[in-house]
Parts: structure tokens; C-alpha cells; sequence
């Protein structure tokens, strides 16, 4: 088996190298990701400009451009043989909830989806992550049942993992996505030559985070499990949208 590992922290990260040491024991790897932090890169892919692509002294490829474009590359021409699966991460940080539409991370597996592959995106849950090892091992628990059960061809995995050691997990959950409430406002200041600046503001707080979300599953200590679709149309509503178009060309 080949894996083509991703992610949206940049090829020198703590994560990224875990999850590759974690997954090289089960499979090939080749490990193309960001030379830079790009995390909320979401699905951005660059076409003003062309890529480039270099070996790093720690054996990654590094290209200068977002997650997305990086397994895209991979996959369409990079590497000598197209992979079988992808897995991204380990992201510095959680991607729960609403999070998943910003994240790079959840981008690189979703742009491994669309070229046909079985895609894993993993994060681990803290803002100041330290057991990349329990996320390692997470991922590969989570290889093993997919190569002994393959996942649907219209299906990710959005997985997010406690902080903890390994011994402390209380298990595993398959998940829904939570929501956040809006986003804090932007953060003013000025730059030293006195022009307005602007930060954009922390995310909402935990909003819909009861029972059979990814937000309540991570306070349990368990690992959450969401299965994503990439079909974003909300069917149970062209018929009202149908009506609706067909009362405004009545008036």
C-alpha cells in the first residue's frame, strides 16, 4: 500500500512527522506538504502562478502553495505512481464543528477524495497539542479498519482527537458535526506608521455540542469520528426552492 500524507502546518511540523513515522510501519509514504503554515487555507487552489516542488533535508516534499494544491500535485503528477489512500494531518489543533469549511487540513483529505481516493483527515484536539503519539496511534487504528473495510467512495473521515496519552482515551465515537456560535469580532490596531490593521477574531464558542457531536465526544475523552460528504446540495429543499422560484415568476 501507498499513502500520500498532507497537511496545512508545513512539512517541518510535529504532527506531519508522527503521522508519517505512525503509518511508514503499515505502508509506503510519501509525504508532500505546505513550506509554510497555511492552516484555514480551506480548498484554495492556485492557478495565477505555477508551483514548485523540492526534497527537504528531512525527506518531504515542500511546495509553495496551499494543502489542496500539494495533493493535487501529488496525486496528478508528482509522484511516480498515483497513491492509494490519503491521510492528512496531524493538524495542530481541533477541526470541529464548523471548523471543517476553513481547514486546510480537512482540505488536503477532501481534495484526495475528489481525485478518487479513501481520504483521513486527523487533528489533535488542544490549542497547545502534546500527544501527537495517541494521534498517531489513532491513525493507525483507523488504516487497518479501512483496508479491512474500505470506506464509500463519496466518504471522508473527519477525526479529532483528545490530548491525552493513549492509555487515558475512553474510546472511539462515531460523530455528527457540531456548530459554533459566530465568530468574535476582528481585532483593530495599527500598524508602527500609524494605518488601521485588522485581526481577524477567535471562532465562536461551542453552540450545538450535545450528545452525538464531535465538540461533546472530545470532552468525553473519546475520539471522534465524522464521516463527511462532499455533496454539499441540501436535497430536502429544491422542492421548496422549486415553489418559491415559481411563485416569483407568478408576481
Amino acid at each position: 500500500m501507498h499513502i500520500l500524507i498532507s497537511n496545512d502546518d508545513g512539512y517541518l511540523a510535529t504532527g506531519l512527522s508522527v503521522l508519517a513515522e505512525s503509518l511508514a510501519v503499515y505502508a509506503d509514504i510519501s509525504v508532500v506538504a505546505p513550506d509554510k503554515n497555511r492552516s484555514a487555507a480551506s480548498n484554495s487552489l492556485t492557478l495565477e502562478m505555477p508551483l514548485r516542488a523540492h526534497k527537504s533535508e528531512n525527506g518531504f516534499m515542500r511546495v509553495d502553495g496551499t494543502p489542496t494544491d500539494c495533493v493535487h500535485l501529488a496525486i496528478t503528477g508528482l509522484l511516480k505512481g498515483e497513491p492509494d489512500m490519503v491521510f492528512a494531518g496531524i493538524n495542530h489543533g481541533a477541526n470541529l464543528g464548523d471548523d471543517v469549511l476553513y481547514s486546510g487540513t480537512v482540505a488536503a483529505a477532501t481534495e484526495g477524495r475528489f481525485l478518487g481516493l479513501p481520504a483521513v483527515a486527523i487533528s489533535l484536539a488542544s490549542d497547545d497539542p502534546k500527544h501527537f503519539e495517541t494521534a498517531g496511534q489513532v491513525a493507525a487504528v483507523l488504516l487497518k479498519k479501512i483496508v479491512q473495510n474500505p470506506l464509500p467512495k463519496d466518504t471522508l473521515l473527519n477525526v479529532n482527537v483528545p490530548d491525552l496519552p493513549l492509555s487515558e482515551l475512553k474510546g472511539y465515537q462515531s460523530t455528527r458535526l457540531g456548530q459554533r456560535h459566530k465568530a468574535e469580532s476582528v481585532i483593530k490596531s495599527s500598524d508602527p506608521r500609524g494605518r488601521e490593521i485588522y485581526w481577524v477574531g477567535p471562532p465562536g464558542k461551542e453552540q450545538d455540542a450535545g450528545p452525538g457531536t464531535d465538540f461533546f465526544a472530545i470532552k468525553k475523552g473519546c475520539v471522534s469520528i465524522t464521516p463527511l460528504q462532499l455533496d454539499l446540495t441540501r436535497y430536502d429543499k429544491i422542492d421548496e426552492i422549486t415553489q418559491w422560484l415559481s411563485l416569483s415568476e407568478g408576481k
